[in-house]
């Protein structure tokens, strides 16, 4: 009885150990960067890409993202134990030690990084580790607790899926990723900034400079809405230089006028003093990227 008790015991530690160390990795942003990676690969096949090649990516962009997610959550360790919705990360609660989860997250990185090597071809493995390194050390370790910008240029990281899966494909780069990578840049201060409005006071708390700890909300409601702006308009850029087919044209044409519509919802709100009511635009920012990105594929596969 005693011994059944101690196995028990052991395979639930084991188990708690193993969630720990998924939680480090924040897997629901690992699904949100292959949301736009799979789209790309199809854009860049013209059709379905090579079965090997699309696992093979997938798998090696899940690494390299699991990898820097995990580091960034060793470094950033004290500021989410002050922030509330942070406060149950593994680093915070002890299940995780430092030089455990920087070993796991170093390990993740370089696995990727070489894994894309052997599978696809050196220029994705090169800019899975650009991606790395730009995420870990330009965004966690320089620009998130000294610039008001921090989400701007730190959130370049995000946007390197897509040319990493057009690479992949294709051997090389052209005008098509790098417009893709320019929707999800301009993307990502108008699905942030919302998200660090909410939880204005818990990045106050933590000393990190977020746009709307150090600026007015209507000034921050005035960033999002250029920024939603911007991002459709540079969306319908892809039209004439993909090309695209009306589906995508017309898919990205009327989800951009709801995400700009949002964005102005938002902005009324505040200039009015009124609750911003914040997490909406969050959440359809999500819903947004992810129908965009849906129809960058159904286009070439029902279209040609």
């Amino acid at each position: 009885m005693v011994a059944s008790t101690n196995v028990e015991t052991q395979r639930a530690v084991r188990s708690g150990r193993l969630r720990a160390y998924v939680a480090l990795t924040k897997p629901r942003i690992i699904e949100l960067l292959l949301v736009t990676t799979v789209p790309t690969m199809v854009l860049a096949a013209r059709g379905l890409p090579e079965l090997g090649t699309l696992l093979a990516t997938l798998v090696g962009g899940a690494l390299a993202a699991a990898g820097a997610n995990s580091m960034n959550s060793v470094y950033d360790r004290d500021i989410d134990s002050v922030m509330k919705r942070t406060s149950n990360r593994p680093m915070v609660t002890g299940q995780i030690g430092p030089a455990a989860g920087w070993a796991f997250g170093s390990a993740l990185s370089a696995i990727s990084v070489i894994w894309l090597a052997l599978t696809t071809n050196l220029l994705a493995a090169g800019l899975a580790g650009i991606a790395i390194l730009l995420y870990v050390v330009g965004y966690t370790m320089i620009l998130k607790r000294r610039t008001s910008q921090n989400i701007v240029w730190g959130g370049a990281a995000g946007c390197f899926p897509v040319l990493i899966g057009w690479a992949a494909v294709t051997g090389g780069l052209s005008w098509t990723p790098w417009i893709l990578f320019a929707v999800i840049f301009l993307w990502t201060p108008p699905h942030y900034w919302p998200l660090s409005l909410r939880f204005r006071e818990d990045y106050d708390n933590a000393g990190v400079p977020m746009l709307p700890v150090v600026a007015a909300p209507r000034r921050v409601a005035d960033q999002i809405l250029w920024y939603a702006v911007a991002t459709v308009v540079v969306s319908l850029a892809l039209v004439p230089v993909a090309p695209m087919g009306w589906i995508y044209s017309v898919s990205a044409l009327l989800l951009g006028l709801v995400f700009i519509w949002e964005a102005v919802a938002l902005r009324q709100r505040t200039r009015r003093g009124e609750e911003p009511r914040a997490m909406r635009l969050f959440h359809w920012s999500i819903t947004y990227l992810a129908l965009l990105f849906l129809m960058v594929a159904i286009d070439p596969l029902l279209l040609g």
